[in-house]
């Protein structure tokens, strides 16, 4: 819910736009550096609808995994912006994970959100809001919503050095920042509960707005009417910027009980009488504000005045995407504007090349290059300057697995009896089939979600190799000239063909190792091979070290985009991570000296980290066969044996 904003006055008074604007990331053309407000203009322009998400911090670590696992999911669906509130009592402007800022500045640079960030002016001096729109811009922000807040006690006590009303942090973040924050102010479709007029109300709106602000988010309402004839009044007197209706689906009884308070706001009769005989009926209640809040949206819409909306999700997602579905909004778009997940920090605009190796991981890829003052864009230069920041901080809650604790250890095992109690692991992933403990194993140490749909293209090939000790834990298909809108492969602007390179990376056995070493001999040049150890023992047909390009496209009008590459240099720093997972994410998991952490140290120390691409994309896939072919050279009775490949 907006926070309570100012009732007075200061003192001191004086492509198609659809496919361009979803998401927030960027895509493949011009418009990359365009601000939100310029995304809305292009919206309201062209007629297509939008919508946004509005989340509050947690108050637990564990929270903030969860909503960051809620922003990818509820990102899918295109929001074209959300926002974070600010919470005065939960330290907000600092580096704790349950702070506002550092929730905002997850959202942008490791989920890819365009995010708006609550100020509030309560309890707050000038250098201290000097000081956190500083960090904010620091850290990728671009967007500011300016607020009084609600009072510590029951009334606003004056700030000495301070703002007292929103329109002063407008002036003010205008004064220090100039243009670089696009500002959002609150307005209040039935007038601010501390106005003295309606009327009032709508000239203090007026105010912020002259004052600088972009564009206006409303406090919620229960009547459609209510908003449109605030809108009509508010464009009665010279506000003229984008005004948008702020939308709660009521989820609970409780919970419309707490905002009514906060927000000071009378439920209507008709809404009322519904709900009491349902009060305690929790899915009811849901089932009732998904309806309401459709028919509602539906006649804002059809209006032709209202080209946006803004949900108060209070960060749950059930009642928020059925309303969406309901109404058509919500674009689960399957195509990506490039193969990997963007940050939507305004520094990496340009890159549109990364190693593939990071491609389940990118989160950590964003973390491990957050210091790098350029990205690639257009080929993969010498990726050993500059160099990946190191990867210590496996606690950090955008690094860390969505699930707890007791859930990995159902999906991995209590207990592990022997190295193929991992493979069996590594099986049941790929067959999304339920363990022997009757649980579905959805995750991995290198991969956090279920499998992608490109990958199951591959699922049967990928079962047969896991069950036998080849650990897979990035692939991909070869192919040739499908169109970018393809549903599973597709990327990047419509019109456009997309290639790939079949590619295989892989944990096995040193014993697997030699016998794939002396395989890949007849495949060569073909297949471009770079075997690593954890004690940095490697093996490789690349001797120059130069890039590869596994994934590219051709569309109209530009150049060829390649923004997957094998790269031998930057896979010594992915093999630190690689190796690392297995001890950080899960011999972590049992005691020491445990059968089971003994098992997973065993694997790290021994293993191999693979990574095998099949050069002549038009052919099939030729990977496969080397794999069969090692695990012919191993089980021949006629064959030598093989030396092993550790150190």
């Amino acid at each position: 819910m907006t926070n309570a904003d100012s009732s007075g006055a200061s003192n001191s008074s004086g492509e198609s736009s659809k496919e361009s604007s979803r998401c927030s990331t960027p895509v493949l053309d011009a418009d990359r550096s365009d601000r939100l407000r310029d995304k809305m203009r292009r919206r309201i322009e062209s007629g297509d609808h939008w919508f946004s998400l509005e989340f509050f911090p947690p108050r637990t670590a564990s929270g903030a995994v969860n909503l960051i696992s809620r922003f990818d999911r509820m990102g899918s669906g295109g929001p074209l912006f959300i926002d974070i509130t600010w919470h005065p009592a939960g330290d907000p402007g600092s580096d704790k994970e349950t702070s506002s800022m550092m929730i905002a500045s997850t959202a942008v640079n490791y989920c890819g959100l365009e995010s708006i960030l609550h100020l509030t002016c309560c309890n707050q001096t000038k250098d201290k809001i000097t000081g956190y729109l500083g960090k904010a811009k620091h850290l990728g922000l671009k967007n500011i919503m300016a607020l009084r807040g609600d009072p510590v006690g029951a009334d606003w006590e004056e700030e000495e050095g301070g703002f007292n009303y929103a329109v002063d942090l407008v002036k003010h973040i205008r004064s220090e920042f100039d243009d670089y924050f696009d500002i959002c102010v609150a307005g209040y479709p039935t007038g601010h509960p501390e106005a003295e007029s309606y009327q009032q109300d709508l000239r203090h709106l007026k105010e912020k707005v002259d004052a600088g602000a972009d564009f206006v988010i409303t406090q919620l309402f229960f009547r459609a009417e209510t908003f449109l004839k605030f809108l009509d009044d508010c464009r009665t007197i010279g506000i003229t910027c984008p005004i948008l209706p702020g939308i709660f689906p009521i989820q609970g009884y409780q919970s419309l009980r707490q905002l009514v308070k906060l927000s000071k706001l009378e439920v209507p009769e008709e809404i009322t009488s519904i709900l009491e005989p349902i009060k305690d009926n929790d899915a009811a209640i849901r089932n009732y504000g998904i309806q309401l809040a459709v028919e509602m949206c539906r006649v804002l819409l059809d209006s032709g005045k209202v080209p946006g909306l803004h949900f108060y999700t209070l960060n749950r997602e059930v009642a928020t995407m059925e309303v969406l579905r309901q109404l058509g909004l919500w674009t689960e778009d399957p195509r990506r504007p490039l193969p990997w997940a963007v940050s939507a920090h305004p520094k990496r605009k340009v890159e549109d090349v990364r190693p593939i190796f990071w491609a389940s991981r990118p989160k950590s890829y964003i973390y491990r290059t957050q210091d790098w003052d350029d990205f690639p864009n257009g080929r993969w230069g010498n990726s050993s300057s500059p160099a990946f920041g190191e990867l210590n901080d496996y606690y950090l809650f955008y690094l860390k697995s969505k699930s707890s604790k007791e859930a990995l250890l159902q999906m991995w095992g209590e207990e592990l009896l022997s190295e193929e109690s991992v493979f069996e692991v590594f099986t049941f992933y790929i067959t999304a089939q339920s363990n022997r403990c009757g649980q579905k194993v959805l995750c991995l140490p290198w991969n956090d979600e279920p499998l992608a749909q490109e990958t199951n293209l591959l699922k049967d090939e990928l079962e047969k190799v896991n069950r036998r000790g080849v650990l897979t834990i990035n692939s991909q298909p070869n192919i040739n000239g499908k169109p970018s809108t393809d549903p599973i492969v597709g990327w990047g602007p419509a019109g456009g063909y997309v290639y790939q390179k079949a590619y295989l990376e892989f944990f096995t056995s040193s014993e697997n190792v030699t016998a794939l070493l002396k395989v890949l001999k007849k495949y060569e040049p073909r297949v471009n091979y770079h075997i690593v150890n954890v004690h940095g023992r490697n093996l490789t047909n690349a001797p120059d070290m130069q890039p590869n390009a596994v994934t590219w496209g051709i569309f109209a009008g530009r150049e060829i985009v390649q923004p997957t590459v094998v790269d031998p240099v930057s896979f010594m720093s992915w093999k630190d991570e690689a190796f690392a997972l297995w001890i950080e994410q899960w011999a972590k998991l049992y005691e020491d000296e445990s059968p089971s952490r003994m098992i997973i140290q065993y694997i790290h120390d021994n293993y191999f980290l693979v990574n095998l691409v099949d050069n002549d994309f038009p052919l099939d896939n030729c990977l496969w066969q080397v794999i069969d072919d090692m695990f012919e050279l191993l089980d021949s009775p006629a064959a030598p044996p093989c030396e092993d490949a550790t150190p």
